[in-house]
């Protein structure tokens, strides 16, 4: 299953779920008017989405545009068709308009480090230092505090360079939504916006680098783990646009991850409470060269087949 959180006008934000088609079924209710809700009533009513979806549906009259029937996975819905699709949704947000917003409202957004061969080599390379090859080939994974709701954005939502930094890069990653025992319950894409010449300058200034408004974005989907046949062999891809022209494109397959997603875990909940739906962002494979850091107007697309597209565009702080 695949859901998403979107604004309709005077109606404001919608729990959806995106069909094989890529049209949306909205499944609001005043119980669950969130993502992170419909989660954390299934976690409490120990039931799956598509019942507990079904079971909304019996108590409530879903709002205009999309109304559903009971189902247990969103193929089987029978819904009325008013239009309203992801495509149509990815847009430019706008309080007049219907469009896409954050995939889930994270609690904690926590990052992970040189989890990537590449990385490490490269970052490396750019402090003369061996500190991130050691960091590669040590037991204990990098983890760092990455951000809060109000520092994240949802597709087409503005990510940031800091107004101190000249070399800001974006890091494409495939991130993991956590549940009470820390067990894997959905996937999103996430940008790790990060302030390279910061970090580079001095380690110990890492969360300076990595924390600021605008640092994360997430979307366009909450992908369930049914809907990834393996996690560890996804296809990561990244372009960057500059003035509508392709400056850069890389893409990195996550079979190059050097931890399981389980053993990150474990280190980051070890000895810290990480509250439901806590968002973990797994590192980066594709290094972006130095020579081409992000600019205002700039847009930076990241996708992965299945999980649709996060688009953002820059502005400086």
């Amino acid at each position: 299953m695949k859901l998403i959180q979107y604004h309709l006008p005077n109606l404001g934000k919608r729990v959806g779920i995106v069909t094989r088609e890529n049209s949306v079924i909205d499944v609001t209710s005043e119980e669950s008017p969130s993502v992170l809700d419909v989660l954390k009533l299934a976690d409490k009513e120990r039931v799956s989405l598509g019942v507990l979806l079904a079971d909304i549906q019996e108590k409530v009259s879903a709002p205009p545009p999309m109304r559903f029937t009971a189902f247990q996975e969103a193929d089987s819905v029978s819904h009325d068709e008013t239009g309203l699709s992801l495509e149509k949704l990815n847009v430019t947000p706008s309080e007049k308009i219907p469009h896409l917003l954050l995939p889930i409202d994270p609690p904690e957004v926590w990052g992970c480090g040189v989890t990537y061969k590449r990385s490490a080599d490269m970052r490396d390379d750019d402090t003369q230092q061996d500190i991130y090859s050691r960091v590669y080939h040590a037991d204990r994974p990098e983890i760092f505090f990455k951000g809060t709701p109000s520092r994240c954005v949802g597709p087409n939502g503005y990510i940031s360079i800091r107004s101190d930094s000249v070399l800001t890069a974006t890091e494409p990653e495939l991130a993991y939504i956590l549940g009470t025992e820390g067990e894997i319950i959905g996937y999103t894409l996430c940008n790790d916006v990060s302030a390279w010449d910061i970090e580079r300058d001095n380690p110990l200034y890492l969360p300076q680098s990595k924390v600021f408004y605008g640092c994360c974005a997430l979307g366009p989907m909450f992908v369930t783990p049914s809907e990834v046949d393996d996690p560890y062999n996804l296809v990561i891809k990244c372009t960057i646009l500059r003035d509508e022209k392709e400056i850069y494109a890389g893409e990195v397959n996550t079979s190059q991850i050097n931890w399981k997603f389980e053993k990150l875990t474990e280190f980051l909940m070890r000895d810290n409470p990480v509250p439901f739906g806590t968002v973990v962002s797994t590192g980066t494979g594709i290094i972006v060269p130095n020579d081409l850091p992000l600019v205002p107007d700039d847009i930076v697309k990241i996708e992965i087949q299945g999980f649709g597209t996060l688009s953002n565009p820059v502005k400086q702080l």
